[in-house]
């Protein structure tokens, strides 16, 4: 989502903030500005489309000013232009915003009828007039702020500078997150970590109801009932130097080359490999007493989710639900008492999920997060966190953060079987012997990518395409056409193999390419048998398999791709890595934005 970035201190800050907004383009954006205070006034400039753009206007109109505020903008009312683009400023203040402000309409109907004039079709703006609005009728910066801040309904994250005032600037967050950094003798905001980590790692983050008055010595933090408050400061693991591209064209394909090392170091913090057992970081609640466990989770996440269900329900024997976040906050469900409410985030900064988590926790569940970001919301909400050591993932399209994901939910699984007494010891070793030659197996996959760039140029061709799968091999299937989707913009959907003949066969003609995650376990037969429905039927089927199951049908099908053996358990870890690249080189083919697709977005922070 939108992006903002701020600093007061003692230098110029033009050029950091666009440093800040450049760590934020992976969120996803559609314009960008910064304003500063120059000789007290406020300048702005803005730029529709890419930083480069901004990073134009600047060079022809350049602003100094040792105070100022920034903004990537992904759209939510109104189209993408400058006009639109923030910061949003009257004369008097300055406002970058992320969110939506639920009540713009009123206030920009009671604002225009007492002589305010809008130039843009935001509701950012409302924010910026109303703050202007009590400054007119003689309040203090900070007063003014306050009195808005009483008024807007929605959720925002707001940084907010005052002309005049280059000693100042103002915070406020309400559901978006925030965080405050510290430096020497000058001080920052941020939405996220990434975005203050070439300024420093010492950062604290607001909770929800908090406003903060920023000065390049300090920060007085408020709550919602304007009681000064203290915040842990903490050291953040990110760093300036982890979010470079290293020698790869995109940060989706470092990232997906990353993963035998991403995988291997969240493994380590749970499997000992001489005693071949799982650990969990010590939980605020007795796993042996779990009797249900509710997974919710948003996009690629809730893949993850539906993956783990088939190894909860098996190697736990507990009965397992598995819910899209926007779905389940509306639905009310009823939950059992003592239940367990896991909550799969990357970014832990999920608004739907965020939701979610509040909802059991006030139902009585116990909540485990499984995040990326330790010091995000969700994971600071949540009893327990299990965290992913992925590491900065800055492509929009998810692919390690993805497979740790899965590592983690593996290992919970087995933590739970061994807790409940349902999985033996000698299961246990035998699993953790399987989840130890994951990195190694995954890096053979890697090796082997010319295969799936040559595989990619006939999908490129295609106006829609099929995936399929059984078992963990259906979520594996679901995630492939989400990314075929995201980044190269083919229409692509997955089904269970077993529904194939109940309609999705329909689909079936020989401009179909069908994409089958099929490895040699229990459920081969019956999914080679769909195969062979659909080679009958003339479609291209593209088979996903090690080479036993490869053998069994590659002459009948248009192409392979090979994948080292591995144990039935830890497949769909392995079998995600063909389908991230089959995306990657399908989109290179086709020529779009591999890390920046359109209309996408990396954190969804609002509903």
């Amino acid at each position: 989502m939108c992006g903002i970035i701020g600093i007061v201190g003692r230098r110029e800050v033009a050029s950091l903030l666009v440093e800040g907004l450049r760590r934020l383009e992976y969120r996803g954006y559609d314009s960008a500005g910064i304003a500063t205070l120059v000789d007290g006034r406020i300048e702005r400039r803005r730029a529709e489309g890419k930083l480069a753009n901004l990073e134009a206007r600047l060079a022809a109109e350049p602003v100094s000013g040792n105070i100022g505020i920034g903004h990537t903008r992904w759209a939510t009312h109104g189209v993408p232009n400058e006009r639109n683009a923030h910061p949003h400023a009257t004369a008097r203040v300055a406002v970058v915003h992320n969110g939506i402000i639920e009540n713009f309409h009123e206030l920009k109907a009671e604002l225009t009828a007492q002589g305010h004039v809008f130039e843009s079709d935001t509701d950012t703006e409302a924010v910026a007039q109303l703050i202007d609005h009590y400054l007119g009728q003689g309040l203090a910066p900070s007063a003014a702020t306050v009195k808005a801040l009483q008024r807007l309904r929605g959720a925002f994250a707001l940084g907010i500078i005052f002309a005049g005032r280059p000693d100042m600037m103002i915070a406020a967050r309400q559901g978006s997150p925030l965080a405050i950094g510290y430096g020497d003798g000058e001080m920052f905001l941020g939405s996220d970590a990434l975005a203050l980590a070439s300024l420093t790692q010492r950062i604290s983050y607001l909770a929800d109801g908090d406003w903060a008055e920023v000065t390049a010595d300090g920060v007085t933090i408020h709550d919602r009932n304007g009681a000064a408050v203290t915040r842990e400061v903490r050291l953040t693991q990110f760093t300036g130097a982890m979010i470079g591209k290293g020698q790869h064209r995109h940060f989706m394909l470092k990232e997906i080359f990353e993963q035998p090392e991403v995988i291997g170091g969240t493994l380590n913090t749970m499997l000992n490999p001489a005693s071949r057992t799982i650990t969990l970081p010590r939980l605020p609640f007795d796993l042996a007493l779990v009797r249900r466990i509710s997974i919710v989770a948003c996009g690629t996440s809730y893949y993850a989710g539906m993956v783990a269900k088939y190894w909860l329900e098996k190697l736990a024997r507990l009965p397992v639900d598995v819910d899209i976040a926007s779905e389940f906050r509306y639905r009310a469900p009823p939950m059992e008492a003592g239940g367990l409410a896991v909550f799969i985030s990357q970014s832990g900064e999920t608004a739907d999920t965020l939701a979610a988590l509040r909802y059991c926790r006030d139902h009585g569940q116990h909540t485990l997060s499984l995040v990326n970001v330790p010091e995000s919301t969700i994971a600071r909400e949540s009893e327990g966190v299990l965290q992913t050591l992925a590491g900065p993932e800055i492509g929009v399209a998810s692919t390690k953060a993805f497979t740790t994901q899965l590592t983690v939910l593996a290992c919970l699984a087995v933590a739970l079987g061994r807790a409940r007494n349902v999985l033996d010891a000698d299961a246990e070793a035998a699993i953790c012997r399987s989840l130890a030659e994951i990195p190694a197996r995954v890096a053979e996959v890697l090796h082997n990518d010319t295969a799936i760039r040559a595989i990619a140029q006939s999908v490129a061709e295609a106006r829609d395409v099929l995936y399929m799968g059984r078992g963990t091999g259906y979520p594996i299937a679901l995630e492939g056409a989400l990314k075929l989707k995201e980044i190269s913009y083919i229409h692509a959907e997955a089904y269970a193999a077993g529904e194939l003949k109940h309609g999705p066969i329909a689909l079936i003609d020989d401009t179909v390419p069908v994409i089958v995650i099929c490895p040699s376990d229990e459920l081969y037969e019956k999914t080679a048998s769909n195969v062979q429905e659909v080679v009958a039927r003339g479609g291209r089927v593209i088979f996903m398999s090690d080479r036993a199951g490869i053998e069994n049908l590659s002459a009948k099908v248009a192409a392979t791709f090979e994948l080292p053996s591995a144990d039935s358990l830890v497949a769909p870890i392995l079998y995600a890595i063909p389908v991230q690249l089959l995306a990657y080189h399908v989109a290179i083919a086709k020529g779009t934005d591999v890390d920046q697709p359109r209309n996408l977005a990396k954190s969804v922070t609002v509903e």
